[in-house]
């Protein structure tokens, strides 16, 4: 069985040879013989041939699944609060490397026990970025002393372990000009520190104090705990994957975040390029679309190729193009090319628009080949067949 294996060690790739022996276990050395037999002349046939022009076949096959989406899809887990962009609209802001998209989502997932359920929803509440008016229930103005009570919610100051000492230290930190107090376990009274007009400013307090951050996570402005399968994961609306990494309980091997800027910043290029091809997997797959994985492998190792994220767009890749006539072609062309004289830029003419436009074949299919024919006179051929027959 060793020597089965070992004659396709070099003719088929790795990770294909660990395939077989997994499913191959327990077979015959002639039935193995077969299968590594049947298996390699697949592999031959899933080859691309020299020349082929794989970009075109990629942007086809990609493009003409693409117009049978539904142009304004969102959908969130069947949870019509939280609302996803996907479809069409979607698989354009990937391809296009848009900084910002329509809709950022995380997907955190969490460690035992806690993707059990336990303690979930207090999770989901530290992650969440909470603001000041979450935790207020009612104001009560005192025109006479000319002060504010804000009654607090117990429950939710529970949920976070948050005490009104606690709540006085935001925001003293986040408005200046008052003073507060802790009266009992929920409720604050706010003044002005001002002698004049203190009335006025109690007034406009009102409004500022609403909006004072208190905790959580910046960015994430709703969250969402959710069971698949038999783990209970938290989904959020907003991202801030380095922030959510650093906290207890969540899994940092497997969370997620649909920006895939924020992806190459915090882990860089490569991860990326896994991103891009996960999220428009994740749109296909929503739509039924079935495309082979390595037009979509082509088109996230073009985006990402450089060492940064470039869209498939005239901002992007077009304008990273090393061929003068390419970039020429496509915006501006006096520019690119006065560019390229001041600088002295050379041409290799290595790909298809330059070699279009300067009416010769193109570097690809029958244009690859080069054939050379040596003419010799009729003597010498005859000398030759002549030294051939003796």
């Amino acid at each position: 069985m060793a020597n089965a294996y070992a004659e396709y060690e070099t003719k088929l790739p790795k990770s294909i040879m660990e395939e077989v022996k997994q499913h191959a276990a327990g077979a015959t050395d002639a039935k193995l013989k077969k299968i590594l037999a049947a298996v390699y002349i697949e592999y031959q046939r899933a080859l691309v041939d020299p020349g082929e022009a794989v970009g075109n076949v990629a942007a086809e096959s990609i493009g003409e699944p693409g117009t049978q989406m539904t142009l304004d899809t969102f959908h969130f887990a069947g949870v019509s609060e939280m609302n996803v962009t996907m479809g069409l609209p979607r698989l354009i802001e990937v391809l296009d490397a848009r900084k910002t998209i329509g809709t950022a989502m995380m997907e955190v997932y969490l460690l035992p026990p806690y993707n059990a359920g336990q303690d979930i929803k207090k999770i989901a509440e530290k992650i969440k970025e909470t603001s000041f008016r979450e935790y207020i229930l009612e104001f009560h103005i005192d025109v006479l002393e000319a002060n504010m009570t804000i009654k607090l919610d117990k429950t939710k100051m529970d949920m976070v372990d948050a005490t009104p000492d606690k709540l006085i230290k935001v925001l003293l930190k986040g408005l200046k000009g008052f003073e507060f107090t802790a009266i009992g376990t929920d409720t604050i009274v706010a003044k002005s520190a001002a002698k004049d007009e203190q009335l006025k400013d109690i007034y406009h307090l009102k409004e500022k104090i609403k909006d004072v951050y208190v905790n959580g996570v910046k960015g994430i402005k709703m969250v969402l705990p959710v069971k698949r399968g038999e783990e209970f994961l938290i989904v959020t609306a907003g991202t801030n994957l380095k922030k959510i990494l650093a906290i207890e309980g969540v899994d940092t091997t497997r969370t997620t975040t649909n920006n895939i800027y924020e992806v190459e910043e915090l882990l860089g290029i490569e991860a990326a390029r896994q991103s891009i091809i996960n999220e428009m997997n994740k749109v296909l797959d929503n739509q039924g679309i079935d495309i082979d994985v390595r037009h979509i492998m082509l088109a996230s190792d073009t985006m990402s190729m450089s060492g940064h994220m470039l869209g498939i767009s005239r901002y992007g890749i077009v304008k990273e193009k090393p061929s003068v006539l390419a970039r020429a072609s496509f915006e501006t062309p006096l520019k690119h090319i006065f560019n390229a004289a001041i600088t002295g830029e050379e041409d290799h003419l290595n790909s298809v628009i330059e070699n279009v436009m300067l009416n010769q074949p193109v570097p690809l299919g029958t244009g690859l080949p080069r054939i050379v024919v040596r003419h010799f006179p009729k003597k010498v051929v005859k000398k030759a067949k002549a030294e051939v027959e003796a």
